[in-house]
């Protein structure tokens, strides 16, 4: 369509089937111009502005069942154009300029069922006489046609097969006259006449020229913006009386003048009786013997619900009447179907027999409602097969089973019913249900739980628009018969196949519009070879982590819908790259280059981390090389607590500065160099330039943090040195449990001999006598200097 051909292309196989040309200029039709394509079953012509259709155009085209000529203005038609058409039952020829159906040569298509000439010039409605060749004949359009009167003498073709179920549709004409009798035993299965009457008396007047019609349904009334018929009264409808009327609809009437149901009262033994769009505000009760099998209520404005009380009625439709909030119950005992979908009804308790005046209701449709909360278990109705309440607020749903009496339901929507399923046996009692939507709600902790149990009949679950993350891996395990499974447009990250295992007969999957990035496991082995798997509008991590899930797509690339059209969303460079595209050798080099960077990244770091830790203790070591042969400038390093400060100046400093022999000591407050960072200064003034050190340790040296610092680099100053340097004096007793704590430096205090401090005579004298013997070991000394320093 529309490539501006002027001729039939040549290309075209011979064993095409439906051929779509419309919009075309072909201009002409010429004999045989499609006998290369003895396949086509269907072909459309439409707007290609033909004018001429030659004899044997459509010739060779035997299995052709639909014909195309919309839009064409057509000035010559062969008397043998559509011969060929043997098997031919859909002819459309809307706006084409037919002035007759006379000079229309169809009478050899026996096998017509579909006649369509809308929207031309015909002017007379002489059906001619080939119409009783034509058997087969099931609709004939001739609305939008230029029709003013109708003589019995046009439909005598009808007369002469009078079984013939047609329907006719003479809608938009504009018709002045029928003249009576004229469709007297004739028979028709349907006859629309909508705004075809300029005014109220002329309505009457053609209704009076169908007396004596046998009719299965009737239309009358206007179109929403063909209204020339405004208001209808009771003498218009009672002109009804002398038809014989199986169904009856009333369309766009603006005013009915009178009580509506007294209006109806020649329709009372009609089986179907359908009323659109009328104005029925004033109408609150339908109980007048009327015998009314099925009765529809369409967009008819009603201020209350009415009060309906049919014992025939089987079939209640009620929909579109915005505006009614209340609902009335019902007295219908025989009612089967019940449609009351698009209002706004609420219902306070829902649902059961009394409700609806009837416990043999099979379908049931309260869709595009308000709230309606959910407080018995359909009570006497369960014969229910089909219950419907997509876009209704339903409440209470997760207090108990709902549906637990409805064990033959086979159809349930749930849809967008604001339900956040919270409670397990919400669909406890379904075993028959083979049909259930409930897409547009949610789950709690947004995960599909197990509440499918005992449903082995579902073969239709739609599960799309429910938030859903996760599924766990029973949710579907009592569904062996489920086909089609819509889990589309939730936010699943992953591809769950253990979740789906236990689907054996699934044949349609849909995950689209999720987030999935891969599978959740590394190969997929369990879906079937048969199933069809839509994974569009994904975002797959096109990254080596999820190479085999990439691969897989690859290689089932059958089972996938548009699996050409997958792309990639991470990483940032590879985003829009289609996922097939994905190459797994590249991830083999990467591997390579991964392990050599972990295991450098590994070394460094364990590198980095020992000379951190061991820093101070590395220092120590140089300063060792530096000052190992030099001679110290003090006798000991005093390694303390800032808390134990008096003691060490008052007593320690006091008695060995001070006393004979005299020792230097290395105290931080007085011979630490400024400037210097403290752990500088420890390993350098301290250590380096003493032969010993002594540890004061008391409460406070053991929560310390920088006295163990202090106490670790010594152990590792007496190590290098290789000899017994180090000098313990208990200052206090201290807490075994606080003391374990440093458990190098509990081990040592328990194995070697150290100095306990004493405040009595005979202990100081002991504890004095005994340190400065620890500190002349190795310390050079001249006889004389002791005796001068004694006299002094």
């Amino acid at each position: 369509m529309e490539l501006n051909l002027s001729n039939i292309p040549n290309s075209i196989p011979s064993s095409v089937k439906n051929l779509d040309l419309s919009f075309n200029p072909l201009k002409c039709i010429g004999s045989h111009s499609f006998f290369n394509f003895p396949e086509l079953e269907v072909l459309d012509l439409s707007r290609c502005e033909i004018q001429t259709i030659e004899d044997d155009a459509y010739e060779g085209l035997h299995k052709l069942s639909t014909l195309i000529l919309t839009g064409n203005p057509i000035q010559r038609l062969g008397p043998g154009a559509f011969h060929g058409l043997s098997s031919l039952k859909t002819l459309v020829a809307v706006e084409t300029k037919l002035a007759s159906l006379g000079n229309f040569p169809i009478e050899h298509l026996t096998t017509l069922e579909n006649l369509n000439v809308a929207h031309n010039l015909i002017h007379s409605f002489t059906l001619p006489e080939y119409f009783s060749n034509l058997p087969n004949l099931k609709n004939l359009d001739l609305s939008s046609n230029k029709i003013q009167n109708i003589y019995q003498k046009d439909l005598q073709a009808l007369h002469k097969l009078p079984l013939l179920n047609l329907s006719l549709d003479l809608s938009l004409n504009p018709i002045d006259f029928i003249q009576p009798g004229a469709f007297k035993e004739i028979r028709l299965h349907e006859l629309k006449l909508r705004s075809n009457f300029h005014s109220k008396n002329v309505m009457k007047t053609c209704i009076q020229g169908l007396a004596g019609l046998k009719i299965h349904r009737l239309v009358l009334g206007e179109f929403k913006n063909e209204r020339n018929v405004d208001m209808v009264d009771k003498s218009v409808l009672e002109e009804l009386c002398n038809l014989t009327i199986e169904e009856f609809r009333l369309v766009f009437i603006d005013y009915l003048s009178g009580d509506v149901i007294d209006l109806l009262n020649c329709l009372a033994n009609v089986s179907a009786m359908s009323l659109m769009s009328l104005n029925m505000k004033s109408v609150r009760e339908i109980s007048r013997g009327f015998n009314w099998q099925s009765l529809e209520l369409v967009k008819c404005q009603f201020k209350q619900f009415p009060k309906v009380m049919l014992p025939t009625l089987k079939r209640f439709t009620f929909i579109a009447n915005k505006g009614l909030t209340s609902f009335e119950e019902l007295e219908v005992p025989s009612l089967e179907h019940l449609d009351l979908s698009g209002n706004s009804l609420n219902f306070k308790s829902c649902c059961s027999h009394t409700q609806f005046g009837t416990n043999r209701l099979k379908y049931l449709d309260m869709s595009f409602n308000g709230v309606i909360t959910m407080t018995v278990n359909f009570m006497g109705l369960e014969q229910l097969e089909y219950l419907d309440f997509q876009y209704s607020t339903l409440k209470k749903t997760n207090e108990f089973s709902v549906f637990l009496s409805l064990s033959k339901l086979r159809y349930l929507d749930i849809s967008y019913t604001q339900i956040h399923v919270a409670f397990f046996g919400i669909f406890q009692g379904l075993v028959s249900l083979q049909l259930l939507k409930m897409s547009g709600n949610s789950f709690e902790d947004n995960l599909l739980p197990d509440i499918f149990t005992g449903m082995n009949n579902l073969t239709y679950l739609d599960l799309s628009e429910c938030q859903l993350e996760r599924v766990s891996e029973k949710a579907f395990d009592t569904l062996p018969q489920l086909k089609f499974l819509n889990m589309s447009r939730n936010n699943l990250f992953l591809l769950d196949e253990f979740a789906y295992k236990p689907l054996y007969s699934l044949q349609i999957l849909d995950c689209s519009f999720n987030s999935i990035k891969s599978s959740r496991v590394q190969e997929l082995q369990h879906f079937p070879s048969n199933l069809t798997i839509n994974l569009t509008q994904n975002a797959f991590a096109c990254t080596c982590e999820h190479q085999s899930f990439l691969q897989w797509m690859k290689d089932q690339r059958r089972l996938l819908v548009e699996a050409e059209k997958l792309v990639c969303a991470t990483p940032s460079d590879l985003q829009g790259m289609p996922a097939l595209s994905f190459r797994n050798d590249t991830c083999q080099i990467s591997k390579i280059i991964i392990s050599v960077s972990v295991l450098s990244v590994l070394v460094v770091s364990i590198t980095v981390f020992l000379v951190y830790k061991f820093y101070f203790h590395l220092m120590l070591l140089a300063g060792c090389r530096r000052y190992g042969r030099g001679e110290s400038t003090y006798d000991a390093f005093v390694i303390y607590s800032s808390q134990d400060e008096d003691w060490v100046r008052n007593e320690l400093v006091k008695n060995l500065e001070e006393g004979v022999p005299r020792f230097q000591l290395c105290l931080h407050y007085r011979d630490f160099i400024p400037g210097v960072a403290i752990a500088a200064n420890i390993i350098q003034e301290g250590f380096h330039k003493s032969r010993k050190v002594i540890v004061v340790v008391s409460q406070h040296f053991v929560q310390s943090r920088w006295c163990i610092f202090e106490y670790e680099i010594a152990q590792t100053w007496q190590f290098l040195g290789s000899h017994a340097g180090i000098i313990f004096i208990v200052l206090q007793k201290v807490e075994k449990s606080l003391l374990r704590q440093q458990v190098e430096l509990y081990r040592l205090l328990s194995r070697n001999t150290y100095l306990e401090w004493e405040d009595s005579v005979l202990g100081r004298h002991i504890f004095w006598r005994r340190l400065r013997k620890a500190l002349m070991d190795g310390k050079p000394w001249s006889p004389e200097a002791t005796a001068d320093e004694g006299n002094n």
